[in-house]
């Protein structure tokens, strides 16, 4: 989940809290990462982002679940007709994984097909979920970030922990993490 503009809900980060909220007509998040700014990818003249990864638990299938997550987009203000590529958003939900299947449909691709290449996933990812499979080159998520390290510049600044008093990363429900999303 991403942001850089405001929505009705208030700042990015108040964003992020009150759309985690929403998620929960979907499934059960069973984890939160902590909240992280993070430098925009491709259209660079634009505010930082918020990100964060949650786990979902939902009884969803994958094409379900997409289009509950566009209509918790829509609510935050988000038009995806209106805006362009990598440009600025009130709200941003993707699928990044959904246990170990792989889709390859119009409009949804599971894996997420930029996994691997965004710190602005994988640090979040890597935080609740180093262990977990990408059904789409077999690497555990914790290699896939040492891998995206390795090959990377200095970005010291590019992904960064924040605080927000609406947001508590860790453990929700039973601790479950599932194949997630």
């Amino acid at each position: 989940m991403g942001a850089n503009l405001a929505s009705w809900a208030g700042a990015p980060e108040a964003t992020l809290a009150a759309a985690a909220n929403r998620l929960e007509s979907l499934g059960r998040i069973t984890r939160r990462s902590s909240l992280y700014s993070t430098e925009p990818v491709g259209f660079a003249a634009q505010p930082r982002f918020v990100n964060a990864v949650v786990a979902l638990k939902t009884e969803l299938a994958p094409q379900e679940l997409l289009k509950g997550l566009l209509a918790i987009e829509q609510e935050f203000g988000r038009d995806r007709g209106a805006g362009f590529a990598n440009g600025p958003r009130t709200l941003d939900l993707d699928i990044l994984l959904f246990g170990d299947m792989k889709v390859s449909e119009p409009g949804l691709e599971i894996p997420h097909p930029r996994l691997g290449q965004r710190a602005f996933v994988l640090v979040p990812l890597n935080e609740i979920a180093p262990r977990i499979m990408n059904a789409g080159n077999g690497m555990a998520v914790s290699q896939l970030l040492n891998s995206l390290h390795q090959g990377a510049e200095s970005t010291a600044d590019a992904v960064v922990p924040i605080q927000s008093d609406g947001w508590r990363p860790g453990a929700g429900g039973d601790g479950d993490c599932p194949g997630g999303v």
